[in-house]
């Protein structure tokens, strides 16, 4: 396939969309703020701002890569479309009743999240499958219709469809899909047949009923996007970034929505992966903070770790089960509200709390003089010293100092009687070890030692922390990518078309049968090629396979990857060795005497990754010209230090800015802690290193 020559990546994010533009092999970059209202503006202004960077005219992009946080906005804010769910009976309250866990168990007065549909609006059917897809109760047209004819009178604008067992017999679902779109043709439908393919009824039914809640919101914001590029010029094809770290078309983006829910974040681990295959790096942790979230993920071998569930809109202190689970192929990472944006306050205890709760980019922090007043993380960054007010996203936004002191001395420093100053020290402060402490259990919860870890951090607000957050947890070296302000949107131009396939189908290894296996993961094989081949009409596609195994009595699988060559020629010894190999990498020994089942296949198809070309390292032999120096606070000694400035632009390879320093380019600021020193990599990179 041959790659397009001008391609423009998008990321919209809670504060700034960002925009990238790669031509004739340069990148231009801008950062407007996020309209809320209408998110298509941003993207269109800042399209012609790269575009009159490069002086190109919008219609000479070839190919736009699209990001967004706008469905797990939806989500969250509780704002998509009015929908309806139809279940089986005796499963109306499925989503409802959840499961048996208690995200935090000491508290008497634990009140569990609301579920997204209230109980008025799920309907039942009667019909039954049972675990082996074997069908108990029949369902007819009649029984079908007679809901319809409820949900018609609802005034639905779209419907859920989940039955007990359809991921192993989805006639059911389709034959309520099918009444639906005779008698309703205007309802927006999903089944979770086709939506999420999986055991575990809790999860796979909040699954299609998140995405039925977002799918018109998505609907309507792609048709009018490609309406707005049209008219403006860019008629060329548009892709989206999915939560898995791939791209697929803006149709597949539209039928599942739900897919996109942690598309942004994806784009940042995909742009940490390419930035670690360049400079050979096995072991990395992903840190990407941006206005609203800081994302954590970790990286080994140059892939980012992959999950099958994750949660999105937690609702009690972002602890682990206390949000809905979306049950798809998404990246593995740790999600915080710790951005430029997020807010701070004292409560009860006389404690200094920052999040989740972020100023986003209406009204922003209170140093954009926007309307805010009160403190966030960029108001606290902004009086210790680490950006410059009058060259803020490149200047495009003036801050303003005493607004930040005003608003921080307000809300803070008046509780705890103590100085702006000081109080932005605290803030500051207690952001970075919600970010470290997030780091370290996620780190634990994987088995691995950050120690060994390089850093890469991006995002417009992660360098002005990475060094910080470096010391706290005791990583050495830290590397900050050119571009890094704009990460995740780089990172959608980095990204391969891949769709990942997956279905559930229960099989112990002791009824081990490799015609049945190898037929199913061949039809896997085949719906996921033919989701990519959509969008990469030409050149190979690679398969990459993966069964889900446990021992017979466990609640949860681990990933178990398999070759093609196992796949296609499935032996039983060879399934439980790697699962054996496998799980005693995770828990330190195999168990013996015990069976093993599996519950989920799965199969990535994915386009070739693109090319790296391998950086070698350069030890910083040449000390880098400075532009002056200014008063940085330096937490570790809880004191301002001159910083030494340096202007990003002007750095040449082996270049070596010995720490405290400020290096400034236009999306965000570095911040050298005076325990580090910054070398200036041939690729662009500024590597952060400890001292000595």
């Amino acid at each position: 396939m041959t790659s397009p020559s001008t391609r423009l990546g998008v990321d919209i994010g809670g504060t700034f969309t960002d925009i990238v533009l790669e031509t004739g092999g340069q990148s231009f970059s801008s950062k407007v703020l996020t309209t809320y209202a209408a998110p298509e503006d941003a993207i269109i202004d800042g399209m012609h701002q790269v575009c009159a960077k490069a002086a190109i005219r919008p219609a000479q992009i070839d190919q736009i890569i699209h990001g967004t946080t706008l469905a797990t906005n939806a989500l969250i804010e509780r704002r998509g479309a009015k929908t309806a769910l139809i279940t089986t009976e005796g499963f109306r309250d499925v989503i409802e009743m959840r499961t048996e866990s208690r995200f935090e168990q000491y508290d008497l007065n634990l009140t569990l999240p609301e579920p997204l549909l209230p109980r008025h609006r799920r309907f039942t059917v009667p019909g039954r499958v049972d675990a082996r897809g074997q069908i108990l109760v029949d369902l007819t047209r009649a029984d079908v219709e007679a809901v319809v004819d409820q949900v018609a009178q609802g005034g639905f604008a779209s419907v859920a469809v989940g039955l007990i067992h359809s991921y192993l017999n989805p006639a059911h679902e389709r034959l309520v899909r099918d009444v639906l779109a005779e008698r309703l043709p205007d309802i927006s439908v999903s089944i979770s047949s086709e939506v999420s393919p999986q055991m575990r009824e809790y999860e796979r039914f909040n699954t299609v009923v998140a995405n039925a809640y977002i799918k018109p919101l998505m609907a309507s914001y792609l048709g009018r996007l490609e309406d707005r590029l049209r008219g403006e010029g860019a008629d060329c094809p548009i892709f989206l970034m999915h939560s898995g770290g791939g791209i697929i078309g803006v149709q597949d983006a539209a039928q599942f929505p739900v897919r996109l829910v942690e598309s942004g974040p994806a784009g940042g681990a995909v742009f940490a992966a390419h930035i670690a295959a360049r400079h050979g790096i096995d072991k990395v942790l992903s840190f990407d903070m941006g206005g609203t979230t800081a994302k954590i993920c970790l990286i080994k071998n140059q892939t980012p770790k992959t999950s099958r569930v994750f949660e999105v809109a937690r609702t009690y202190r972002f602890k682990k089960g206390s949000g809905m689970p979306i049950s798809i192929p998404v990246i593995d990472m740790v999600e915080i509200g710790a951005g430029g944006g997020s807010l701070a306050h004292v409560d009860a205890m006389r404690q200094i709390r920052v999040g989740p709760e972020s100023a986003g980019s209406e009204p922003g922090p209170a140093c954009y003089g926007r309307g805010g007043d009160r403190p966030a993380v960029t108001d606290a960054d902004l009086v210790l010293g680490k950006l410059d007010a009058d060259n803020f996203a490149g200047g495009s936004i003036q801050l303003h100092a005493p607004q930040s002191e005003a608003a921080l001395s307000t809300h803070i420093g008046a509780t705890l009687e103590m100085a702006a100053p000081t109080a932005a020290f605290g803030l500051a402060e207690v952001v970075d070890e919600n970010m470290a402490n997030a780091a370290r259990v996620h780190a634990v919860e994987n088995g691995e030692d950050l120690s060994d870890y390089t850093m890469i951090a991006f995002g417009g607000a992660a360098p002005l922390h990475a060094g910080r957050l470096c010391e706290k947890l005791g990583i050495a070296r830290c590397l900050v990518p050119p571009g890094a302000g704009v990460g995740s949107a780089i990172g959608f131009l980095r990204a391969p078309f891949s769709f990942e396939a997956n279905r559930s189908v229960y099989m112990k290894l002791s009824d081990f049968d490799p015609e049945t296996i190898q037929a199913l993961l061949m039809e896997l094989k085949s719906e996921a090629t033919g989701f990519v081949r959509g969008c990469a009409p030409t050149g190979p596609i690679l398969a990459e396979f993966k069964v889900y195994m446990r021992y017979t009595g466990q609640g949860w699988e681990i990933p178990v990857t398999l070759t093609e060559a196992q796949a296609m020629a499935p032996d039983r010894a060879t399934f439980e060795a790697r699962f054996e190999e496998d799980y005693t990498k995770l828990f330190g020994r195999p168990v013996a005497g015990m069976d093993i089942e599996i519950t989920v296949w799965s199969v990535n198809a994915t386009t070739p990754p693109i090319p790296v070309d391998p950086v070698a390292a350069m030890e910083g032999t040449a000390p880098a010209a400075t532009t002056g120096t200014r008063p940085v606070f330096d937490a570790a000694a809880s004191r301002f230090v001159d910083a030494a400035l340096h202007d990003r632009d002007a750095l040449i390879p082996d270049q070596r800015a010995p720490g405290p320093a400020a290096i400034t380019e236009a999306e965000t600021t570095i911040i050298i802690p005076a325990s580090r020193d910054a070398i200036c990599q041939p690729d662009g990179c500024i590597d952060m290193v400890t001292k000595g």
